[in-house]
């Protein structure tokens, strides 16, 4: 097998696996399956990852670095700091947008897992210190003049974080119970990206 080909093998198994773990979770799925849908025997699969647990954790790294990119964006001292907000939800909506997902796997791993959340920690605690404490110095510069009511870093951060999951953790049941096709669903999430950083900002007015 030449490298071209042996990386592409590998690609796709990992393309393979990212879908039916985002569909299935990591405990109904199979290397088998994994094997029959990229088209492989199970041995290659094994191969090039072990096993499921490793290629798993492969993935579960790679989607836990994204989540933390929409915050590494948001670190520019140039633009004003409710730029730098709005881009932080901006950055994270698009994120869940292109991996609806995302918030199942997580939630369902780090319930059913403490090694997961261990992972997801370390990740978090790999941030610049730099640019947590330059966030939290902006932030109570912002408050001191009086632009931005007293509040947290970390409730920013989880109100971020409550605005712009909720949408796709309910999404089965909201368009199952409204009976809301994906194309009107896709028009209301692009709608409600920018309704989030309007509820955001109003939420910091002093």
């Amino acid at each position: 097998m030449d490298v071209k080909s042996d990386q592409s093998t590998e690609q796709q198994i990992i393309e393979v696996a990212e879908k039916l773990f985002m569909e299935k979770g990591f405990a109904l799925t199979s290397t088998t399956e994994i094997a029959r849908k990229v088209g492989c025997n199970q041995a290659l699969v094994h191969y090039y990852f072990r096993t499921k647990e490793k290629l798993f954790e492969s993935i579960f790294e790679r989607k836990a670095q994204l989540m933390l990119s929409a915050i590494l964006k948001m670190d520019d001292p140039t633009q004003p700091f409710e730029e730098r907000l709005r881009k932080l939800v901006e950055n994270h909506f698009d994120i869940m947008v292109e991996n609806p997902q995302l918030p199942f796997l997580f939630l369902n791993e780090l319930l059913t897992n403490p090694k997961r959340l261990e992972l997801l920690t370390q990740k978090f605690q790999m941030l610049p210190l730099t640019l947590m404490e330059r966030f939290a110095n902006d932030l109570q510069n912002e408050i001191d003049k009086g632009r931005i009511r007293n509040v947290t870093p970390i409730s920013i951060l989880l109100t971020v974080l409550s605005l712009n999951l909720t949408p796709f953790i309910i999404r089965p049941i909201f368009q199952k119970m409204t009976n809301t096709s994906d194309e009107l669903f896709n028009v209301i999430i692009q709608q409600r990206k920018q309704e989030n950083i309007l509820i955001l900002m109003r939420s910091l007015m002093p």
